[in-house]
């Protein structure tokens, strides 16, 4: 008889955020799949857990996940946990999921802290409809090819960005979504848990100055809605592009975001800008 997986929550900051359940769980599997053993023996040290763990990660490779799924086939009963939140969010949990539905492995969530659905809450954004889209590429193409993708979204997105990049991040997200609201979640539910609001240009001047410390969660505002009743002119729509330019925007990119809002092309905005 086939074993089970345990989907299991983990922290994503406070230690006691740990279900009563999740620490039930996590000490009576046979093994745990942790994406960093060093991280997730802490938490099994503070709970005096004590269990054998196997590495699972983006680089372990197909095999590490048939290995897996030959154990829970065996019998075993394994629990999956990520160093923080839900695993198989932006985490290769999602493979070992679904090799255990092909094989008829049965499943059980054991669910736990999000961070993208904590800052979400937090942000004081429309939460109706949201779209999450992870970490964005490091390449640059790359990048604008995903933004350029979601650019004409009305729902908010959620993004994960690292202290390092935060910066950059912020740059391409004005240069192709515009000026928008934002919300930057960092440390959330840890000791310096902060939720900074204001437009994409604001965080954008605000670092120039700090330093980006911590994990961050960007939550922001889907593209805002040209109201049926306003009657938008190219000449109209050109000024919209000279003022974008103004605030550092190249005129291109500047008259592609306002043809994303208004009836005219790009072109028509471009030359008629060029006439102003």
């Amino acid at each position: 008889m086939a074993g089970k997986l345990y989907i299991v929550g983990t922290p994503i900051g406070n230690l006691s955020d740990l279900s009563p359940r999740a620490v039930e769980t996590l000490g009576k599997v046979d093994f745990i799949a942790a994406e960093d053993t060093r991280v997730t023996q802490k938490l099994l040290t503070h709970f005096s857990i004590s269990k054998p763990m196997v590495s699972y990660h983006k680089f372990s490779g197909n095999k590490r996940g048939e290995d897996i799924t030959a154990r829970l086939l065996d019998g075993e009963t394994c629990a999956i946990v990520t160093d923080a939140g839900m695993p198989c969010i932006s985490d290769p949990g999602e493979e070992l999921v679904r090799e255990c539905h092909e094989h008829g492995v049965e499943i059980e969530s054991v669910p736990g802290p999000s961070a993208a659905i904590t800052a979400l809450c937090m942000s004081g954004l429309d939460t109706s409809r949201f779209s999450f889209e992870g970490f964005l590429s490091v390449t640059k193409k790359q990048r604008d090819e995903h933004l350029d993708e979601i650019k004409d979204f009305s729902r908010t997105l959620i993004f994960y960005e690292a202290p390092h990049k935060l910066k950059n991040t912020l740059d391409d997200l004005y240069r192709v979504l515009g000026n928008r609201q934002i919300a930057l979640c960092r440390e959330l539910t840890k000791i310096h848990e902060e939720v900074i609001k204001g437009t994409i240009s604001e965080m954008i001047e605000r670092y120039k100055e700090l330093t980006p410390r911590g994990e961050y969660v960007l939550v922001v505002e889907g593209k805002p809605k040209v109201k049926e009743n306003e009657d938008i002119t190219l000449a109209d729509a050109a000024l919209m592009a000279k003022e974008l330019v103004d605030g550092g925007i190249k005129p291109s990119d500047a008259c592609r975001q306002v043809a994303g809002k208004t009836p005219f092309s790009k072109s028509e905005i471009y030359k008629e800008y060029l006439n102003m």
